[in-house]
């Protein structure tokens, strides 16, 4: 019986060895590379593009009229604080001109404001740059509250930055205002932005 016992774990193991096939580590290591075992993971960086979102309440550094300087007749400074898709709690900086155009009778018409340069700092300090050009307008649109006494609905286009925004671009549409009821400017942009993703 014991010779019989013997006899079937030998044939059992010799079953066992034909059964298997080796496979060398350079075969193994082919197909772990093409991706045909799930194990690969690609290092490429790849440029996504996703949603811009970003809302910011901006205080006039000089005052909402800025004031001259050798750049331009009226220089507006604003600094910002707010939030945003991609760029989290964030703050906003703008440097810009204003060409105010006034009516016969003296009233301000609307002001051209042209290549703002503007940055959006998220929390880690990396930096999103941005520019724009528009019409800031008198009075208030339907669409907005009571408390609205000036406007701009412009194009901004992102144009880089540090950090993970390096080499990002995109851009969307403003929808900012002045307020009856603060001193501050009011700032809802939405667009889509591109920026790399993958390790780096």
């Amino acid at each position: 019986m014991k010779n019989l016992c013997r006899l079937f774990l030998l044939v059992l193991g010799m079953g066992v060895c034909v059964s298997c096939t080796s496979v060398s580590d350079d075969v193994v290591d082919a197909r772990l590379k093409s991706g045909n075992l799930g194990a690969d993971k690609s290092d490429d960086i790849k440029m996504v593009t996703v949603p811009f979102i970003v809302d910011y309440v901006g205080t006039y550094v000089y005052g909402p009229f800025g004031i001259p300087t050798d750049k331009c007749d009226i220089n507006v400074f604003v600094d910002g604080v707010g939030t945003g898709t991609h760029v989290g709690q964030s703050m906003v900086h703008f440097d810009f001109c204003v060409t105010p155009y006034f009516t016969p009778e003296g009233q301000l018409d609307h002001g051209d404001y042209g290549d703002a340069y503007a940055y959006i700092v998220a929390a880690n300090g990396d930096t999103l740059f941005v520019t724009l050009s528009g019409t800031v307008f008198p009075g208030r649109l339907e669409d907005h509250p009571d408390y609205v006494v000036s406007y701009w609905r412009d194009p901004f286009e992102i144009i880089g930055g540090t950090g993970r925004f390096e080499d990002a671009s995109g851009g969307g549409m403003t929808n900012d205002y002045n307020s009856s009821e603060d001193s501050n400017s009011h700032h809802h942009w939405e667009g889509t932005i591109t920026l790399k993703k993958g390790k780096r």
